[in-house]
């Protein structure tokens, strides 16, 4: 669908008369049923979809089924699971139970699998290159490298020769499961990826990073042809709102500007020195040219537009710059305030339909970035809410609705990373 039908659809709404108002209203308060409380293990490797309602199907704070007869074996599992990541989860101040949470809902939805998928529902069992990132990220923040280098292993053997990824992956085939259209985030996402994972295991971050080496080479010269020779930023390309797109979007531009920056350093630790002098100045000039043509606007979702975007976090850390100047620390307050939602939560943008829905893999991210530049409190306050809308079995679903109900998939990689995420530099700090 296009954005021009998506954000003109309210308004030919309110226009029709006599039930325009009610159909509008019923717009701006959409429902969506919970598809599932969690997803839970019901033999090693072997998950069920746990129907919305039933909570009791699950040991309680697990994702393992009560019933069969695998359930202490899977149970003693987990628990090994959690014991064995780093230092600071078991010392983390946890009282709501919300690491872990994000960390279970993380297991369900990698271990036993070639690549983490997005969800457990049948539409969502994919590989999102962009959520595969934040879930290497996550895992390495945890202390659990190597499996977030497969995560990383599982895309770099279906990148395509040309450097570009799909917009998604059949984990069992490692082929696109439909016509959408490659996107040249993919390719940001995981260079940036590469480098949390050296970052964060720094005894081992050669050993680790370069057999990625193919990979990293090949998205990292394709970001560095794609912009244009006069403008100096990359072209349009769909990103995580998933839309065609013929004007460049800050989800993008940002994007590809993070995959510059941190990926001179993983490209460093693959031992291509002259790769990364060339993407380490690619991002000090991209970096100019973002700034110059989106911060008089504020950062806005579109070039030349003026609603704000839920990826004015890409700018600034844990993604982009690590000590932003104060126009984007105002961007990125203004955007928190646009994007906000009845429930509490935040929408991918202020130009999206108005719905009521928050979405929480959006929410987090602005939790993460506020707790990444010190910001804790602002941080907290998210990261409660997000723990206030977990599923009743304790999954974060993907959206909530106007009324605080959990809506959709339950659970959902990416929100669930981004919350370990930003929980990891909370306590960094």
């Amino acid at each position: 669908m296009s954005r021009r039908g998506l954000v003109l659809g309210g308004g030919a709404a309110a226009l029709a008369g006599g039930t325009g108002g009610l159909l509008l209203e019923r717009a701006r308060h959409a429902q969506i049923p919970l598809y599932s409380e969690t997803v839970a293990f019901s033999a090693p490797a072997q998950r069920r979809l746990v129907p919305a309602g039933r909570p009791d199907e699950v040991v309680a704070r697990t994702r393992v089924l009560e019933a069969g007869p695998w359930r202490s074996r899977l149970v003693e599992d987990e628990q090994e699971w959690l014991a064995a990541c780093a230092p600071w989860v078991r010392g983390a101040a946890d009282r709501d139970g919300l690491l872990h949470s994000a960390l279970l809902d993380l297991r369900a939805l990698t271990a036993g699998l070639p690549v983490a998928v997005a969800g457990w529902s049948p539409r969502w069992r994919y590989a999102w290159p962009r959520d595969v990132a934040f879930v290497a990220s996550a895992l390495a923040r945890v202390g659990r490298p190597d499996e977030a280098a497969a995560q990383l292993a599982f895309l770099q053997a279906v990148q395509r020769p040309d450097g570009w990824f799909e917009a998604r992956y059949d984990v069992t085939s490692g082929a696109a499961p439909d016509t959408r259209q490659p996107q040249l985030d993919g390719s940001a996402w995981v260079l940036w990826a590469a480098d949390q994972i050296g970052r964060y295991s720094p005894g081992r971050a050669h050993e680790l990073v370069a057999p990625l080496r193919p990979m990293l080479v090949r998205a990292a010269r394709l970001l560095l042809r794609s912009r244009d020779a006069t403008t100096g930023l990359p072209p349009p390309s769909s990103d995580y709102w998933e839309l065609v797109e013929d004007t460049l979007t800050l989800g993008t531009a940002a994007a590809v500007l993070a995959g510059l920056r941190s990926g001179t350093g993983a490209l460093r630790l693959a031992g291509e020195m002259a790769l990364a002098d060339r993407t380490e100045a690619a991002a000090v000039v991209l970096g100019r040219h973002v700034r110059d043509v989106f911060a008089p606007r504020g950062y806005p979702r579109l070039l030349g537009g003026d609603a704000p975007d839920a990826a004015v976090t890409f700018l600034v850390a844990p993604i982009g710059d690590p000590e932003p100047d104060v126009s984007l620390l105002v961007a990125l307050d203004r955007a928190q305030t646009a994007l906000s939602r009845p429930a509490g939560g935040l929408a991918p943008g202020a130009s999206w339909k108005r719905d009521g829905i928050s979405w929480t893999p959006e929410t987090a991210l602005f939790a993460a970035a506020w707790a990444a530049n010190g910001y804790p409190a602002r941080a907290e306050a998210l990261l409660t809410w997000l723990g206030q809308h977990r599923t009743a079995a304790g999954s974060f679903p993907e959206k909530v609705l106007h009324d605080g109900s959990p809506a959709a998939v339950a659970p959902l990689a990416w929100t669930a990373a981004s919350v370990v995420i930003a929980r990891h530099e909370l306590a960094l700090r």
